[in-house]
């Protein structure tokens, strides 16, 4: 990344799972450079305590509620996040994802796909069609897909194939970008010690920043369809 950045200051910025993990720090840094943050999870008591944390920072952020595994609760975020910023969301941060159950056999069940590709892939695509519009005719948007370095693991065939249709759903968006002063790009934030990674993770969540915040900051030039990786920023 060169030395010009996006100022986030002031602007709108949906990040999704923000109530933990990786979509909390996200939140949180965002917040404390000035973006006016909607803070979702699927529950709005915990999307306000993390609204709660923000202020008291004096930082200013907004609590909403969807799961995303319902395609109406998506749209109705959709509505909420509209009615909030007045069509002008500048950054879309698609962190919120599940896991889906670790199938010694690694024979992975078809409702574990159905979830999964809802949850992984569907949803933030729906997001990503939702906003991108309203970016392109403000000039100016950022959209970061997390996408996961998993790789060889059967077991967790479901998650695996969801994240990677995301990476291609984020590979052939391209064309209709170029030029439009919106960016989508992929963050992998690495192998956390989170309730989606695990107890045995080598990295604390705390580490995904200041890196996760790269694809964010990036001037237009830098382009789309990159992948960064948030462990390579960590200290």
């Amino acid at each position: 990344m060169g030395e010009k950045t996006m100022q986030v200051a002031g602007k709108w910025a949906l990040v999704t799972g923000a109530s933990r993990g990786v979509g909390l720090r996200v939140a949180k840094a965002l917040a404390a450079q000035g973006a006016k943050v909607i803070v979702h999870s699927r529950s709005l008591a915990a999307s306000q305590r993390v609204v709660d944390e923000i202020t008291r920072q004096q930082g200013v952020a907004y609590a909403v509620e969807a799961e995303l595994s319902d395609n109406q609760a998506v749209a109705k975020l959709v509505a909420q996040v509209n009615q909030l910023t007045g069509h002008c969301l500048t950054v879309l941060y698609n962190n919120a994802a599940i896991m889906t159950p670790w199938r010694e056999d690694a024979v992975v069940p078809a409702a574990d796909y159905a979830l999964s590709f809802q949850v992984n892939c569907i949803a933030p695509a729906s997001l990503c069609d939702a906003f991108l519009p309203q970016m392109k005719q403000q000039g100016l948007g950022r959209i970061v897909n997390v996408t996961s370095g998993i790789a060889d693991q059967p077991q967790l065939m479901a998650y695996s194939c969801s994240k990677a249709a995301l990476d291609r759903y984020v590979r052939d968006m391209l064309p209709s970008l170029a030029g439009s002063g919106v960016l989508m790009n992929l963050m992998d934030p690495g192998w956390l010690q989170t309730d989606l990674g695990g107890e045995h993770a080598p990295n604390h969540p705390d580490s995904v920043i200041p890196g996760a915040l790269v694809p964010v900051l990036l001037d237009d030039e830098a382009g789309s369809g990159q992948l960064y990786c948030a462990q390579d920023y960590a200290e």
